[in-house]
């Protein structure tokens, strides 16, 4: 190809905001139903829906529900586990029960049919009342099981959980006394906790539950109780049989032999485990400075998954997560063939075959099977489709930083410009935009991604930065966040845009920073810290900014204590609450940055970005603040994909003096907007 020189930031691009806004999002919650498979997937085009799919051997995979069916739920806020299926009898298709979004209601659903979904449980206000998750349906017992999410008063927090008895034959859809709780008695009354899941004998059960001020990360409890197996199904004896305070498990289901396998961090590392149901000793099966297991931002989230031969498909790494088929007997673990360097926690097994969704740093997230027997892995559905020439893309390294002081490591993914038509003069070097994930207990994966691909293509690197406090790396490096959320991330995000700028590999004066919710924050206290002096500009999208805001009552119940590890007790260190929140260090910010945020946000509410921006009005700092109603925590419709991510990229060009013409340009104020709640 022709190649021609053009400043970085210039380059022309095939990879426009309306392409990645179709690409984004990823298949989820995979499961076997039989030999069938289904899934949820996302639908940009259509509201941001997620549709549930199903995948029939020797079929194209089918879209069972039209518009507006949303296959999601809003357990704990980040939502569960929304579907369960069972095979039908002979002749007859599946019976599957799902969440419905813009109700929260659960609904029976017999695909094959011919007739729609049916509710199983009462309606209630959304946003409030019931909410449903973590489905198990027992049709011995003519039930489904699930997390139940019941608020009872007005107040995020006033809100509680137990697992519930949820009758298939619809009788609970007008009469809530057919509801039939199993949990949540004397002793058994804890805060959060998971689905259940039932011993090969169906005699026992077991469950996941934590309590304020842990997070599940933190401290679990693995719950058990005895189940009327030939009765109603009720739960007796609920006992605790393992974890605490400073033990997470991430993960619990039962063997083939009746015993249970735990994914814990006890030994400073998510690892594998057989615990007696009995006595609750537990053995390590495969000691590893890896994880086995991860954060459970979301309830059902599945690492591991018994074959019925005895072995065990297993997701473990060290920064990145490959599939294995785990032998207890022999030790052995096999890792699947392939180009797939990362798996999401969404493990289905169906004889012998094991399924999952997974990328790499080249091709996106895609269903793919592993036959455990023949040891051969192919995709079986949502396969990777180059969207542009695959040259366009960038080159990610894995790269370790330290930081200033030498003293921590700081991981982190770059993606260095690149075009296979365009080179930069000799004499210039390339902006980078620093992306901080989420959570701040999270972990970004280097896969393909079109929004990074927007930017490269263009000109701009990124670097996307695990700093402390990052899953993947241990309980020790996931630790280094207590107490020092907005220091130690702060630090090593500056540290790697630094490293970059020193080594030659990114322009110094060019250099930006973004992120979202978390990320949003670090970003933010970039801006009003030291940090400054790195950065020239940032993108601060769905951010907490107030933490005394955030701590008395502008959040959802699942994280409203979450600041007690990351900062410290609101009373006692009330200082620290007020001296790192970026809402009272505003009149540090020097550098233009774009404010976007979901006018329906009940995680980081806009009340935090419209306090942010009061603050900011009068100090000549140019800025936008893009709101977008319909869009929660996270964006997902197209239209507010695409404003997005053309917003960004604008902010940069006119920061870094870069000129082209086929972006809208963002107009940038030195103002607070009269009325920050309007609508982009």
């Amino acid at each position: 190809m022709p190649h021609r020189s053009a400043p970085y930031g210039t380059w022309p691009s095939p990879v426009d905001a309306a392409l990645v806004a179709a690409h984004d999002g990823k298949p989820e919650y995979l499961g076997a139903v039989g030999e069938e498979l289904w899934w949820t997937a996302p639908r940009p085009a259509e509201g941001g829906r997620r549709a549930l799919v199903r995948l029939v051997p020797g079929r194209a995979p089918e879209t069972v529900l039209p518009p507006p069916w949303n296959v999601r739920n809003r357990v704990i806020e980040y939502g569960g586990h929304p579907w369960a299926g069972v095979p039908g009898a002979e002749g007859e298709g599946p019976l599957v029960v799902l969440t419905h979004f813009a109700d929260q209601r659960l609904y029976r659903f017999a695909p094959d049919s011919g007739t729609g979904p049916a509710p199983l449980t009462p309606e209630s206000a959304t946003g409030g009342g019931r909410r449903w998750c973590d489905p198990v349906i027992r049709p011995g017992h003519g039930d489904v099981v699930c997390v139940m999410e019941e608020f009872t008063g007005e107040r995020p927090t006033d809100v509680r959980r137990a697992l519930v008895s949820v009758p298939l034959d619809g009788s609970a859809a007008d009469d809530p006394s057919r509801l039939r709780e199993l949990t949540g008695g004397p002793g058994d009354d804890h805060r959060f906790l998971t689905g259940a899941r039932f011993s090969p004998d169906g005699r026992r059960a077991a469950w996941l539950a934590w309590d304020h001020p842990a997070m599940p990360w933190d401290g679990t409890l693995l719950r058990i109780a005895d189940v009327d197996a030939d009765g109603d199904g009720a739960f007796t004896g609920a006992r605790t049989l393992m974890g605490g305070p400073e033990e997470s498990l991430a993960q619990a289901d039962w063997a083939p032999d009746g015993t249970l396998l735990v994914s814990t961090d006890r030994t400073g590392w998510w690892n594998l485990h057989r615990v007696d149901p009995g006595t609750g000793e537990a053995v390590n099966l495969c000691p590893r400075e890896e994880e086995f297991g991860g954060a459970l931002w979301r309830i059902g989230l599945r690492w591991f998954a018994p074959l019925p031969d005895g072995t065990v498909a297993v997701l473990h790494g060290r920064g990145d997560s490959a599939l294995a088929v785990f032998d207890p007997a022999t030790g052995t673990l096999a890792d699947a063939p392939g180009h797939w360097t990362e798996w999401a926690a969404a493990l289905a097994v169906a004889g012998s075959r094991v399924t999952g969704i997974a990328a790499g740093p080249y091709s996106s997230y895609e269903i793919v099977e592993l036959d455990t027997g023949s040891g051969h892995s192919r995709v079986v559905a949502e396969a990777h489709r180059d969207a542009v020439d695959p040259a366009l893309l960038p080159r990610p390294q894995e790269r370790t930083f330290r930081t200033a002081d030498g003293k921590r490591e700081v991981h982190a993914h770059v993606y260095p410009p690149r075009h296979p038509e365009c080179t930069a003069p000799e004499s210039e070097l390339p902006p980078y935009v620093i992306w901080v994930h989420g959570g701040p207990t999270g972990r970004v994966p280097m896969v393909l991604d079109l929004e990074i691909a927007y930017f490269t293509s263009r000109g701009i690197g990124v670097a996307e930065v695990n700093y402390g406090g990052s899953t993947g790396y241990g309980r020790a490096y996931r630790n280094r966040l207590r107490g020092q959320w907005g220091v130690v991330d702060v630090e090593d995000c500056a540290a790697v845009a630094r490293a970059l700028a020193d080594e030659g590999s990114a322009d110094p004066e060019r250099l930006a920073i973004r992120g979202g919710s978390a990320g949003g924050w670090t970003s933010a206290a970039s801006l009003t810290s030291s940090a400054d002096e790195v950065f020239a500009c940032g993108t601060v999208t769905y951010p907490i900014l107030d933490l005394e805001g955030w701590a008395t009552g502008e959040t959802h119940d699942f994280e409203s204590q979450y600041l007690r590890s990351l900062v410290g007790d609101p009373g006692a260190d009330a200082d620290r609450y007020h001296d790192r929140s970026p809402v009272n260090r505003a009149d540090r910010v020097r550098r233009p940055f774009l404010l976007l945020q979901g006018l329906d946000d009940v995680i980081c509410p806009p009340v935090q970005c419209e306090r942010f921006l009061e603050r900011v009005a009068g100090q000549g700092v140019p800025h936008a603040y893009l709101t977008f109603g319909g869009e929660g925590h996270g964006f997902r419709r197209a239209d507010t994909l695409v404003r997005a991510v053309e917003a960004e990229l604008s902010l940069y060009l006119q920061t870094f003096g870069i000129e082209r013409d086929d972006v809208p340009k963002l107009d940038l104020v030195t103002e607070a907007p009269r009325d920050p709640a309007g609508t982009a």
